[in-house]
């Protein structure tokens, strides 16, 4: 499964592309987020995403869960939004 980066700084945009073509292509995709700002970025896109792929006849869905990450040797949780598509 791919996985998906998004940070405070991360554009909605450009990560409601990615997602989209994710989607299309293998129907699923996991995004990764630590702290309520890139929670944001990641939310908003979904909702852009959802936009992309409503005119194919996708409908996209996400399932958020806690992950723990290790970042330079530190272990942090994360919240990981899988997101699937359903026809």
């Amino acid at each position: 499964m791919e996985v998906l980066k998004v940070s405070a700084s991360s554009k909605p945009g450009l990560v409601a592309g990615a997602l989209a073509a994710v989607i299309r292509e293998e129907g699923t995709v996991e995004m990764q987020t630590i702290g309520a700002g890139a929670l944001n970025q990641a939310i908003k896109a979904i909702a852009i995403a959802r936009g992309f792929v409503a005119p194919s006849g996708i409908d996209i869905y996400c399932i958020p869960a806690f992950t723990d990450i290790e970042i330079g040797g530190e272990k942090r949780t994360a919240i990981k939004l899988i997101v699937e598509s359903k026809k």
